[in-house]
This record gives structure tokens, C-alpha cells and sequence, in this order.
């Protein structure tokens, strides 16, 4: 399987080098070459891991022993349990995939654990280290940081927002005392983290110099093990005929993760993009105009805080039909303008058959929607994971079963659920007084010179 660039004028590459790599040399994102088509019924009642391997070995096919690393990812010591991503049915026709089983408490810890593994495989292999830089708006950073904890020959460099993050979001990442963590709090929003950790990629000297991988969603490792759960979440419903996912959306990992599972073969009828009040996608899906906001609205469903979905221009290329040349020029018309607009374009006519749809939810439709949930279902769920049920209500359809996303714990966020529901969430009993623990990071400005300058020190 090779990978080329969104951007065109990358030479194509084989996954173990894209792994280390993130960011294409010409600025793009990797996608593969082409994609696999998987044998659903060949896939039909195996476990999470045997899915994984099935579809992770088409996809990363010349990682040594990667069976090996998937077992050690997915163990039920690791995620509580063989299933990994339990399916929980609310009423006829109407799931839950819960995904929030692993260390930290949320979804992406189900990339981050394979990603870590996968990183110290193949540093091993190279006899070489690695300077991994992220950005974070809550969940990503304490993932990847729970998942590279002690690895050989890595070293983390998480972004996040300064007290933006929810309390319990901040002690997971910053009470972490390993050595090899930094956590670097940067005056600005989650937009300004992510387009630091792109301005330092941007550097190849200085990239290549200091050994700078990703750990974001940029890096195609991190899709490529989200696509399994949507197979799982596929055969768990029983479904023989197509489904549709209601996915929380703020960078476009998560559901373009799906976009490649439908790809790969699976049924989905529809892939529902479900933001928060910050519509850059939803705007996009609904006019065809994808327009950055000046200024990121802060929100109760905070890891979606994020106006310039990284993930997006991945979409936009198969979008344009491959066309490197006029993705690049869409970037180019974006980094100007702040927007472009495919809404009388032919491109735009073709989204219907891509399966995305979209809507948002406020603060007032997640308090409203968990709730419900409570009361309808006996369930506690976390406010994105609420935006997600909200907007995938809107386009149930009947015979048509939906399956919605879980993105978090609510302990997690632990004010909003006291809003909604006059209580304290449940917490794991190994967290409790997470908040009082000592935390280690330091507050940075949104300067790329100040981050370079510190990543040179610290490496």
C-alpha cells in the first residue's frame, strides 16, 4: 500500500514512513493510493482484535509483527474487556458505541494505544528517536501522553489551549511527572495550537534536525485505527443492510474515519456530522462554503472548540477528484481569504454521494438531549456525545438503523452533567482526586520561535 499527499507534489510513501513522518513535505496530508475493499462477510462475527488485524494488515502492510502490536493494544487489560468498544442498544434501531474504555476516558485513546506501540516498533527497527508534537483541545493530549508514557526513544510535546481545557481534562495531562512528557499550555485557542504544530512541520530543516512526528490526526495511523470500530459497531447492530453513524465533529478525524470505512465497503447510508455552535462544518455541508471563524466560540462540548478541521482537506481531495493542484489552490484561496466556496462548482454536487450530512447543537440541545438520555434510557452520557445524538436524531430514518458515537466519559466533564442533572457523574475509583494532584507544565505565548526554542532545549 502506498500513501501520496493531498497536496501532489510528495513522492509516494510506504506507511512505516508516513508513520514517522506526519505531514507530507509539500504541506498535504497522507491518504492511500487507493483503498482496500474489505470482504464483509468474511469479517462477520470476529472480535475487535481479528477485525483490526483484517483491516489494519491491508492498510499498514509492511509494519513487522503487527499482529503482536494489536494484541498488546487491545487487550482487556487495557480496555476492560475483549469487546473494546462495546455496542450499547438504547431502543430498536438505536445504539451506542461506546468507545470511552480506555485509560484516559475517551475515543481516542483507541488510535493513541495503537500508535504508541506502533512508534516504538518501528523507532526500534531504525535505531532511532522520535520528538512527537501535538496540539489538543482535551482528549487527544492525555491519550497520546497515556499511550507514550516511557516508550523507548519518545519524547511528547502536547499543545493545549491555557484554561480551556475542563478541569479533569487539565490533571489528566498535566499531573503526568514522566520525563519524556511536556506539556505546553499556550495562550490562545485549540486554532492557534494546531497552527503551531503545522508552522513547526512547515520548518523541514528544523523538522528533520530535531526528529518531529505527529501524534494529531493528521497522521494517517490515527483514521486508519479509528476505521475499525465502525466495521465493529456494523456487526454488533446485527445490521445486514446499511446503517448510519451520528459522529461529534470538530477536527473531521472521527467521522472522515467512517467516510473511509464506507470506502473500504461497509454500508453506510449516512455519515451525520453533528458540531457544536462552531459551524465551519456543518456551514460547509449545508452551502457548500467553508468559511474559518476569526474567533472560536468557547462551549460546553469543549474538544470540538475548533474552527479549521485539519482533517477536512483529506475530504476535499476526493472531493476535487484527486486534483493536487487545486487543492493546494482551495489552501491557498483559505490561508488568504479565510474561506472558499464549492457551492456552484460540480464538486459540490457530488457530496450527496460521499453520505455526509450535518447540524449542530447548542448548550441548551446537549443539556436537553442528556436529559433525555437519562430519563429515556438510564444512560449518562458526556456533552459531545450528546451534540452527537441530538443532530443524529435529526436524520433517523426508519429501517435504517443509527448508531451514535461516544466520545467521552461524563466525568469528564463533570459541570455540565451537575447542570443537566443536579449530580455529580460516576467516577473510576482509581481517579478519584485527580484534580489534587501536582501538575507539571509550563504556559507558553502563541510564538512558533518561543515553541522552537524550547523544543531545542528539551530534546
Amino acid at each position: 500500500m502506498d500513501y501520496v499527499s493531498t497536496r501532489g507534489n510528495a513522492r509516494p510513501h510506504r506507511f512505516s514512513e508516513i508513520l514517522l513522518e506526519g505531514l507530507a513535505a509539500d504541506g498535504g496530508l497522507y491518504v492511500p493510493e487507493e483503498f482496500p475493499r474489505m470482504d464483509l462477510e468474511a469479517l462477520r462475527g470476529a472480535s475487535y482484535r481479528e477485525l483490526a488485524k483484517a483491516i489494519l494488515s491491508r492498510l499498514m502492510d509492511d509494519v513487522p509483527g503487527l499482529e503482536a502490536l494489536v494484541e498488546r493494544s487491545y487487550s482487556p487489560s487495557v480496555f476492560g474487556s475483549d469487546e473494546v468498544t462495546p455496542l450499547r442498544t438504547l431502543e430498536r434501531g438505536l445504539h451506542l458505541l461506546c468507545l470511552s474504555n480506555g485509560p484516559t476516558l475517551a475515543f481516542k485513546d483507541i488510535a493513541l494505544q495503537l500508535l504508541g506501540q506502533l512508534f516504538e516498533k518501528i523507532l526500534e527497527e531504525k535505531q532511532e528517536t522520535l520528538n512527537i508534537l501535538g496540539a489538543t483541545s482535551g482528549d487527544t493530549g492525555s491519550a497520546a501522553e497515556y499511550a507514550m508514557r516511557g516508550k523507548k526513544g519518545l519524547r511528547v510535546f502536547m499543545l493545549s489551549p491555557h484554561r480551556r481545557m475542563s478541569p479533569f481534562q487539565r490533571a489528566q495531562m498535566f499531573s503526568l511527572q514522566d520525563p519524556n512528557i511536556h506539556n505546553l499550555a499556550i495562550e490562545g485557542v485549540f486554532d492557534d495550537c494546531q497552527d503551531l504544530v503545522k508552522t513547526v512541520n512547515a520548518d523541514a530543516p528544523f523538522k528533520e534536525r530535531n526528529r518531529i512526528g505527529a501524534v494529531n490526526s493528521i497522521n494517517w495511523a490515527r483514521v486508519a485505527a479509528q476505521v475499525v470500530y465502525y466495521f465493529k459497531g456494523y456487526f454488533a447492530s446485527g445490521a445486514s443492510g446499511e446503517v448510519s453513524f451520528a459522529v461529534p465533529s470538530g477536527n473531521f478525524g472521527n467521522v472522515y474515519a467512517g467516510y473511509v470505512a464506507r470506502r473500504m465497503g461497509l454500508p453506510i447510508r449516512r455519515l451525520i456530522v453533528a458540531t457544536n455552535e462552531n459551524t465551519v462544518l456543518d456551514e460547509f455541508f449545508r452551502t457548500g462554503r467553508y468559511r474559518i471563524r476569526r474567533k472560536v466560540k468557547e462551549t460546553t462540548s469543549p474538544s470540538m472548540d475548533i474552527s479549521k478541521a485539519s482533517n477536512f482537506e483529506r475530504y476535499i481531495f476526493d472531493l476535487v477528484g484527486r486534483d493536487g493542484a487545486r487543492v493546494r489552490e482551495l489552501w491557498r484561496r483559505l490561508e488568504k481569504d479565510g474561506e472558499f466556496d464549492l457551492s456552484h462548482s460540480a464538486f459540490w454536487r457530488q457530496v450527496p454521494n460521499t453520505g455526509f450530512v450535518s447540524g449542530h447543537s447548542s448548550h441548551a440541545d446537549r443539556i436537553s438531549t442528556i436529559r433525555s438520555a437519562y430519563d429515556r434510557y438510564q444512560i449518562m452520557i458526556d456533552p459531545h456525545t450528546a451534540d452527537g445524538l441530538k443532530v443524529g436524531l435529526e436524520y433517523r430514518e426508519p429501517l435504517v438503523p443509527l448508531i451514535c458515537l461516544e466520545t467521552a466519559l461524563p466525568v469528564k466533564f463533570a459541570r455540565t452533567i451537575r447542570a443537566a442533572l443536579g449530580r455529580e457523574p460516576e467516577r473510576p475509583a482509581e481517579l478519584a482526586g485527580l484534580e489534587e494532584l501536582p501538575q507539571r507544565f509550563k504556559v507558553l505565548p502563541n510564538d512558533a520561535g518561543v515553541l522552537k526554542r524550547y523544543i531545542e532545549s528539551h530534546a
